[in-house]
């Protein structure tokens, strides 16, 4: 087993903690997942509701034990609570690539300048340690929100998969925006650029 997948991962700085999750956090994430469930409107795994919650990480977990994906917790250390979730997923180290994702936050978090200083942890982590030579995210094209905030962060838009999933609900399909992160841009500009907004906030 590739050793990167045992390794108590914590990335952090003074806003934020992101360890590796746990079936236990459950508990931690429970109040979100039971009082917003407007949280998992794009998501293709929903995890509104205890019973859903559980499934969500577990799903995750076992994934995790797969080698394919690597999952945090989100700790808010300026209100000093459990804001979310976020990972690594499809990483493909022969390739040096991964994907960004999974990322949700109760209400309270958005906006606050959380999500970006979990990026620049995320992302220096996964070029200056990891040495991958991609990241790559993707949305539903029509998740205003999410796109914004990853074009805002130093994203470049790649372009637009068609009809490339079901929705969450199944019910229809999905057309996915792909963007990405290459390492000269993260060592160029992206890095200073972002390091440059969280100081703003």
């Amino acid at each position: 087993m590739n050793t990167f997948f045992e390794q108590n991962i914590i990335l952090e700085d003074e806003f934020v903690q992101l360890r590796p999750l746990l079936e236990t956090d459950v508990a931690h994430l429970l109040s979100i997942s039971e009082n917003e469930p407007e949280t998992w409107k794009y998501s293709q795994i929903k995890a509104d509701g205890k019973e859903n919650l559980i499934h969500y990480i577990k799903l995750a977990l076992h994934a995790k034990q797969l080698q394919t994906q690597f999952p945090f917790i989100v700790f808010d250390k300026k209100q000093q609570k459990y804001a979310g979730s976020t990972r690594f997923y499809d990483i493909q180290f022969h390739n040096q690539t991964l994907q960004l994702g999974y990322t949700w936050y109760g209400k309270d978090f958005r906006g606050t300048g959380l999500n970006k200083h979990c990026k620049f942890l995320l992302l220096q982590f996964a070029f200056e340690i990891l040495n991958m030579e991609r990241v790559e995210f993707r949305a539903d094209n029509n998740n205003e929100r999410s796109i914004a905030a990853m074009k805002s962060i130093g994203c470049t838009v790649e372009g637009v998969l068609r009809s490339n999933m079901p929705t969450g609900e199944g019910t229809s399909r999905r057309d996915s925006i792909v963007l990405s992160i290459l390492r000269e841009e993260w060592l160029g500009t992206v890095k200073e650029n972002l390091k440059q907004k969280l100081q703003t906030k």
